[in-house]
């Protein structure tokens, strides 16, 4: 999973440098709204306590995230936010699984039919590249901690899958269990770096240095849309690739 963990790496390093300018919060106030229409309590709705988590990480106002869970539940002002995924290939036939919230949807699809033609990709019908993808929910710890309690600790909770990378420990759950292995990290006062659910493809396509280059401009351009709140791959870069070549 080398190419996952290191467009992995690039979009939290991004997401930092985005959060530290305010840029995040037009995302994470979608992903609010969206999820609160499960439930207003974050207590009885796992999603919406996630996307607190990442507000909370963003240092988001109270106020606007009281507004962005009424809008959503239904008690504050009405809108329609409405979540659209689309697939295609980019550079060198690597697919490409695009998240996104919007409230226009015409908007939105030409930004992501815009993205994928400007780097010679192309936007694929529905169900063109999603079967090559798994939903996971993942958690990293940071290497400060002790591995044999931070491996009991998640095994306990009913992980699937522990991993140690060269930046961090990787926790990998089912979506449904993710906010269980959260609490259990919390629960032993353990800070996690990252705590989400993403899409992992089993089938990788490998690339040298000069299509990796082609596939992190597409994949970064996408990040960037407004609307789009997750950009996946299939692509495996190199091990010594760096996102400054």
């Amino acid at each position: 999973m080398a190419g996952h963990s290191k467009w992995a790496n690039i979009k939290h390093r991004k997401a930092r440098q985005d959060a530290s300018r305010g840029k995040v919060w037009t995302k994470v106030i979608r992903e609010i709204t969206v999820a609160a229409k499960g439930g207003p309590d974050p207590n009885d709705n796992p999603r919406l306590r996630l996307a607190l988590d990442k507000a909370n990480a963003a240092n988001m106002p109270k106020d606007t995230i009281k507004r962005a869970i009424q809008k959503g539940s239904g008690t504050g002002e009405m809108g329609v936010i409405e979540e659209l995924t689309f697939e295609g290939y980019g550079p060198n036939g690597v697919a490409i699984l695009v998240e996104t919230m919007t409230d226009n949807r015409n908007r939105t699809v030409a930004d992501v039919r815009h993205a994928f033609s400007k780097f010679g990709g192309n936007m694929g019908t529905d169900g063109s590249v999603a079967y090559l993808f798994n939903k996971l929910g993942v958690v990293h710890v940071d290497l400060s901690h002790n591995e044999d309690q931070i491996m009991e600790i998640a095994l306990d909770a009913g992980a699937d899958d522990f991993t140690v990378t060269e930046d961090y420990f990787e926790i990998v759950s089912t979506p449904a269990n993710l906010p269980v292995v959260i609490e259990a990290f919390n629960k032993n006062n353990i800070e996690t770096l990252l705590a989400e659910n993403t899409m992992r493809a089993d089938t990788l396509v490998n690339l040298d240095h000069e299509a990796s280059e082609k596939v992190l401009k597409i994949m970064t351009f996408m990040d960037d849309l407004d609307d789009v709140q997750e950009v996946h791959t299939n692509a495996e870069f190199p091990e010594d690739f760096t996102e400054e070549e």
